[in-house]
């Protein structure tokens, strides 16, 4: 065979591959960034729900009354 017709044959496969794959990665794309949207909402969150949980356990209030209640 000839070199030319090996290289068409090899682009008009990538082309018809690229046709065929396109649409699907766009959509998964779309819910790829609903589900990154959902995961750093909740990150957000448990950085927040961490942030008390050290207010509260390095609050002085928080080790008098856990000394009291060892006693």
């Amino acid at each position: 065979m000839n070199i030319t017709a090996i290289a068409i044959v090899g682009i008009v496969c990538w082309a018809i591959v690229e046709l065929i794959n396109g649409p699907r990665g766009k959509k998964s794309n779309k819910k790829d960034e609903q589900k990154n949207t959902e995961l750093q909402q909740q990150v957000a969150s448990l950085q927040d729900r961490i942030e008390t949980l050290e207010k509260i356990i390095t609050d002085e209030k928080y080790d008098l009354n856990r000394q009291f209640n060892d006693l």
